[in-house]
């Protein structure tokens, strides 16, 4: 009877971690691939969505680093912080990276804790 509970534990976890996983949200009322292609946001199309973002953001807390991946893209800049600690920046507007670029851009901004997780999002 040991034998096969044993046998069948890591069987039992791996089930009940992934029924009990969140599923990845959805960029709702915005294009998920052109907001990928948009870099830096040069083209403008990341701009059009802001009001979306705000309604949304809370939506995307606590999910990992590859699930945020999933919904937004890579990151236009991530930043490595203490206490293994991530900050992925996603810019809003024309980044200096453009060649018409805003003196003072917005960025979506989100916070990872130590365990990957996203802990807080914000548009700076």
């Amino acid at each position: 009877m040991n034998r096969i509970l044993f046998r069948c534990l890591p069987v039992i976890v791996l089930v009940a971690a992934v029924a009990c996983s969140r599923p990845t949200p959805s960029l709702e009322g915005l294009d998920a691939a052109a907001w990928k292609a948009d870099r830096h946001a040069c083209q403008g199309i990341r701009a059009a969505g802001v009001a979306a973002l705000h309604e949304q953001k809370k939506s995307f807390l606590g999910l990992s680093e590859m699930q945020i991946v999933s919904v937004f893209g890579a990151p236009d800049r991530n930043e490595l912080y203490k206490r293994n600690q991530k900050f992925y920046y996603y810019d809003l507007q024309p980044s200096t990276d453009c060649p018409h670029a805003t003196a003072d851009p917005l960025a979506l901004v989100i916070r990872f804790n130590a365990m990957g997780l996203a802990k807080e999002i914000s548009i700076e």
